[in-house]
């Protein structure tokens, strides 16, 4: 073999190799990201899925036996919360709201979730929910509960008309969010919830927002001035259902799971 066939072929294996790693590269970028699925090493941390991509499977309608099927759809991957407007043309009856909860109860936990919302939309998150307390003060259907605010902050409909505690990422009624940074209305957010003790944190797309601890001045004192204040045990740190809530506007969410805090 002369010098100039093995520089040939030298430069067509090159050649080859470099054409492989950009189809490797172009095949990675194309890939379409997987959702309702746990990785091996969050299976390792303890992370359980809350949603499948496909069922209702570990959900119910609070103070129900199931799940409202006009109110709420599995869709795309997502759980849907059908806006009031579409559920009445679907249905012709008057709209008889419900909010979505876990089956399950935790007390130590961090919940990590992807959401979405529409223009003007309006939705969020509890936690620490007593169903006992929720039916009997907050309505047959209804959570009470704390709630990871959710919300189209820049809307004309809301503001600078709301306390700082009920924009996104808030301690709804409480403690407001700091360093809020929300993807624009349509594109999905991540958020995560700690509550591990007495101690609890909302993060918003890897920005922890506000901490707080129960049992402390500043929590009873913030406690005292929101609207719960007249339901009894209402602060208390409990082992509580998770709940999505039943607002009339679209909601998205996805990617839902759940590390339990062992004590």
């Amino acid at each position: 073999m002369n010098k100039r066939t093995s520089v040939l072929i030298l430069l067509a294996l090159f050649g080859s190799i470099f054409c492989g790693c950009n189809a490797n590269k172009k095949k990675s970028e194309n890939a379409k990201p997987v959702h309702n699925q746990l990785t091996a090493e969050e299976k390792e941390q303890g992370w359980e899925l809350l949603f499948d991509g496909k069922t209702f499977n570990n959900w119910r309608g609070l103070g129900r036996d199931a799940v409202q099927p006009d109110h709420w759809k599995v869709e795309n991957g997502t759980i849907r919360k059908v806006n009031n407007e579409e559920v009445l043309k679907a249905t012709g009856k008057e709209i008889n709201g419900g909010d979505l909860t876990t089956i399950e109860t935790f007390d130590n936990f961090e919940l990590s979730f992807e959401w979405k919302i529409k223009k003007d939309g309006n939705s969020g998150i509890k936690y620490n929910v007593s169903e006992e307390i929720s039916t009997t003060y907050g309505g047959k259907y209804g959570a009470l509960g704390f709630e990871y605010q959710i919300l189209d902050d820049d809307s004309e409909k809301y503001k600078g008309k709301l306390k700082p505690s009920q924009y996104t990422a808030g301690l709804y009624e409480m403690y407001k969010a700091e360093n809020v940074k929300i993807n624009p209305i349509g594109e999905f957010n991540t958020s995560r919830i700690v509550l591990d003790g007495n101690h609890g944190e909302h993060w918003l797309n890897g920005v922890k927002v506000l901490e707080y601890e129960f049992a402390t001045a500043e929590f009873d004192s913030l406690f005292q001035l929101s609207k719960y204040h007249n339901y009894p045990d209402f602060e208390k740190k409990r082992k509580g259902h998770l709940v999505i809530t039943n607002h009339s506007d679209d909601s998205w969410y996805r990617n839902i799971k759940i590390r339990r805090i062992s004590k």
